[in-house]
């Protein structure tokens, strides 16, 4: 019977949890490994190495028996292969990480449309 190293086991393991997954368009010097949440938002601004998305949620308030529309804004890593393809107004799907630094948690992994099919 053949052993595996304790590495390659833990290596496996995770994989079969399904729970990590690499970006796929990021170099190996830059891979980040994501978890939980994705979200679509609009790019309301754009840095070199970041951007902010922005997205409406509707919240219930129990107090008034009504809902209330709330903007969430979210700082996401943006790897240097989509630096060029992605501007301002366009709509983005960012997936949860670890953290980055203290404000990024998310990382940008493709691009959903193109900021004039969002304002049609």
């Amino acid at each position: 019977m053949e052993r595996k190293p304790k590495a390659e086991a833990k290596k496996n393991k995770a994989l079969k949890e399904g729970q990590k997954e690499n970006i796929a368009g990021a170099s190996n010097k830059n891979r980040f490994t994501t978890r939980g949440r994705i979200f679509d938002g609009i790019v309301t601004k754009k840095f070199s190495k970041r951007v902010v998305i922005e997205f409406e949620r509707m919240i219930y308030v129990r107090k008034y028996e009504r809902y209330a529309r709330l903007k969430t804004k979210l700082h996401a890593r943006l790897p240097d292969s989509m630096e060029k393809e992605i501007n301002l107004g366009d709509l983005v799907r960012v997936h949860e990480c670890r953290p980055l630094s203290k404000i990024i948690h998310f990382v940008v992994i493709e691009k959903v449309k193109d900021a004039s099919e969002t304002k049609k």
